[in-house]
């Protein structure tokens, strides 16, 4: 304190803090909400930055899940594989088996890999139980945290299977496993006694090795393992990579968007920070002037003057890495949950390189103006300190008072430009969260057309099954081969097809069947098709380019096909199902992500050996589709078939993740842009407090006064609306398509063009609103401040 706290300087400072109360909360409450920005926006580019190696490297994820037969390997001799050259790092053997189970409304699972486990931490895959706690004794089960919501929360139970005395399973906590090495556990007991002859036992091994990073590697790890156990012992194994590129495909979409919200956060950081503190010390030129009448040299008015924007700044620096901790981790959570990874928490170097930057930003946006005073002359100080430099402004009070407007309202729009550099810092604030507002409104509603666009045969209000179980709410893919086919034979479809017809209600229907081993020339590796029956426009996808089939001899592809392929609209494909070959023309490019993007869709009648095993059925207007389906399933269950009515659509959890980030970022860098508005308008109405007295002497009402001080502000609201409304428009232009191309497709009009003129005229009153609720306290002070008092302040 000896250099800033200790005598005259010192109480200089302390004056300097304590006797501008307002401006100094501003200027605390500014800085914390920008360091609060900041922090948050670091923390979502930390997270975007490669999320499933962070969360791989945590868990100790494992580079190889394999499946064991314990009827050909032992215990002692799969624990001894640990000791083959490569191996770093082993966990095992657990028992593990395929279970099938039922929820407690009766509606059957897909089939779910079971692993028993004593307890949630291991050398490899440590799993994060993110809720409840470890199954400990029979009758209980932990799910993967992909089942977590309203139908799988703690506390539910499963049956293990749809027979007569089944066992009931309660789930009792939800974890977490970035290597995917099972969909559920239980405990080693537990697993055994659920094996049976349809899902026999196995014993799975995880697997840590030196050298992972390429197939190769992996490959060449396996056949080690292979050939240290009996022959025939290894039934199936699963590479990280696999898992890895899976998640880097899902998480690839979110990246652009955090960063894009990072960026605009970071920028308006700086800009606020920087302006905040630059004016509190250019507001103070005169008061400056006045101490180096009375001796204090210029060195000493610089440290000062510094130190005075310091002491509140660096309040508001603390308060603001505790308030964007507090705000990253509903963000962070959300982030998780998008990105499928271990807990993400706030970087710490991130809660280092934020506040110093921030101390940086203040001490050189202080510096500036302080230097600059500290080499006026003492007189020359005092003048330009007590009013704006002469001259400056004069013609846009000219030209603003020929306008048909009340004087109050041209002297305030003629305000702003007699400190331009402010304006602009101002102007700024108001433009860049006009953009951030653009720009999510925008980015809500595209996430919204995606969910709707996402599985359009939901749209039908009735599905039939024409044998075997029907597809359900969850999808999960087993890690290991599950062993036997408990799903019923296929129905005759078309005796379900005659009972669709027959039942009363129907309005229309159409048929389809999935198909998984198809061979397309040029195209390694078997593809997946769908094939249609009837009028499926209903159940068509949207379209980027072309239509949709409506004939035979056509094919309906994603950009996915038409970049690996090098094909295009109009090319022709040749597709083998069932050993029959056709050359099909590509017609349409479709918004469909299933399968990496090299799903097909075509018309049933080119292939004759494929047969529906799903009927789409709209019913008629009055008719309620679960008495249809209800009814139906009476019907056509004796078959062989199922009906069930569909759910409202709802939107995919990883939109609603994107749109709930979207808006919390939007409001906190609006807050931001309304702060550094309304420090700009307190430090201009305490510099021109003298001129409202003066025009308060000549007769202005408080009423006018507030008209002034928001006239004000009015034009840089308009200015910031028309600059942020376009530039909002161009980032979302520019991000969508990014996060498209990042997930493996490109986005169809419906997707992009969402912004409507109505919603872009309201957007460009967003800058007005904010400019306007920045400066609505300010002019409230400025309004109640007596004439008198107004008259004497400096």
């Amino acid at each position: 304190m000896t250099r800033f706290g200790g005598g005259a300087l010192g109480r200089v400072i302390r004056s300097g803090v304590g006797r501008r109360r307002v401006q100094t909360v501003v200027i605390a409450v500014a800085t914390m909400m920008a360091v609060a920005s900041a922090v948050v926006a670091g923390s979502l580019i930390v997270a975007a930055n490669a999320p499933f190696d962070h969360a791989f490297a945590k868990q100790q994820g494992a580079h190889l899940t394999a499946q064991f037969d314990p009827t050909k390997v032992t215990a002692a001799q799969l624990e001894a594989t640990r000791e083959q050259t490569g191996v770093t790092a082993t966990a095992g053997p657990y028992p593990s088996t395929t279970i099938q189970p039922e929820d407690s409304a009766g509606l059957r699972m897909p089939k779910l890999t079971l692993v028993g486990r004593s307890g949630p931490k291991a050398d490899v895959d440590d799993l994060d139980l993110r809720s409840g706690r470890w199954a400990t004794k029979t009758g209980e089960i932990v799910l993967s945290e992909s089942f977590a919501g309203p139908a799988f929360k703690l506390g539910s139970t499963l049956k293990t299977s749809d027979a007569e005395g089944s066992s009931t399973l309660t789930v009792v906590g939800l974890a977490l496993s970035v290597s995917k090495t099972a969909d559920a556990w239980a405990t080693p007991a537990q697993t055994r006694a659920l094996a049976s002859a349809d899902n026999p036992l196995t014993s799975q091994m995880l697997y840590r090795f030196d050298s992972a990073g390429t197939d190769k590697q992996i490959t060449d790890g396996r056949k080690t393992l292979a050939a240290a156990v009996p022959s025939g012992a290894l039934l199936g194994s699963q590479s990280y990579l696999d898992t890895k590129r899976a998640a880097d495909q899902g998480a690839a979409p979110t990246i652009p968007f955090l960063i894009a919200f990072g960026v605009l956060g970071i920028v308006m950081s700086v800009i606020i920070v920087g302006s905040v503190t630059s004016g509190a010390v250019g507001s103070s030129l005169r008061r400056i002037g006045i101490l180096k009448a009375i001796g204090f040299t210029p060195r000493e008015v610089v440290r000062a003057y510094v130190a005075q924007a310091l002491i509140p700044a660096a309040v508001g620096i603390a308060l603001g890495v505790v308030l964007g901790n507090l705000l990253a981790v509903p963000l962070l959570d959300d982030t998780e949950q998008a990105y499928g990874t271990a807990s993400l928490t706030v970087a710490w170097w991130v809660d280092i390189v934020v506040p110093v930057a921030a101390l940086v930003v203040v001490g050189v946006a202080a510096l500036v103006p302080a230097l600059r005073a500290g080499r006026l002359r003492t007189v020359e100080a005092i003048a330009v300190g007590r009013a704006p430099r002469t001259g400056r402004g004069q013609w846009a009070h000219r030209v603003a008072g020929r306008l048909p407007l009340p004087r109050a309202v041209t002297y305030g729009l003629a305000s702003p430009f007699a400190h331009p550099v402010r304006t602009v810092a101002m102007l700024l604030a108001v433009a860049f969260g006009t953009v951030a507002a653009t720009f999510a409104v925008g980015l809500t509603a595209s996430l919204t057309a995606v969910g709707e666009a996402q599985d359009p045969e939901d749209r039908a209000a009735v599905t039939v099954f024409a044998g075997g179980p029907g597809p359900q709410p969850i999808e999960v893919k087993p890690e290991a081969p599950a062993e036997g086919n408990s799903e019923a034979p296929p129905a005759d479809p078309a005796r379900i097809r005659a009972a669709v017809e027959a039942q009363e209600g129907t309005a229309s229907y159409y048929a389809t069947t999935q198909e998984e081993d198809v061979s397309v020339a040029g195209v390694t590796g078997s593809v997946a098709i769908s094939l249609y029956e009837g009028d499926s426009r209903p159940g068509s996808y949207e379209m980027i380019t072309g239509h949709w089939i409506d004939g035979a001899g056509q094919v309906v592809v994603a950009s996915g096909f038409l970049e690996r392929t090098g094909t295009k609209i109009g090319d022709t494909v040749r597709v083998t199902h069932q050993g029959d070959t056709r050359t099909l023309r590509i017609v349409g490019e479709a918004f469909d992500t299933e399968d990496d993007g090299m799903r097909l869709h075509a018309g049933m009648a080119d292939f004759p050996k494929a047969e529906p095993r799903t009927f789409l059925v709209e019913v008629k207007s009055g008719v309620s589709p679960a008495a249809y389906a209800e009814k139906l399933a009476e019907t056509v269950r004796p078959l062989g078939g199922d009906a069930m009515a569909n759910s409202p659509s709802q939107q995919d959890n990883f939109v609603l993740i994107l749109q709930s980030m979207a808006a919390l970022l939007t409001l906190m860098l609006v807050s931001v842009a309304g702060l550094g508005v309304l420090n700009s308008v307190v430090i201009d109405t305490r510099e021109r407090v003298h001129d409202l007295g003066v025009c308060k002497a000549l007769g202005m009402s408080p009423r006018q006064t507030v008209g002034l001080v928001l006239a004000s502000v009015a034009g840089i609201g308009v200015l910031g609306g028309l600059i942020g409304v376009p530039a909002g428009f161009a980032l979302h232009g520019i991000v969508l398509p990014v996060m498209g191309h990042a997930a493996g497709t490109d986005l169809p009009p419906s997707v992009l063009d969402v912004y409507v003129p109505w919603q872009l005229v309201l957007l460009g009153l967003a800058g007005i609103a904010i400019a306007m609720l920045g400066a609505l306290l300010p002019a409230g002070w400025a309004a109640k401040a007596r004439t008198a008092v107004a008259l004497r302040t400096e």
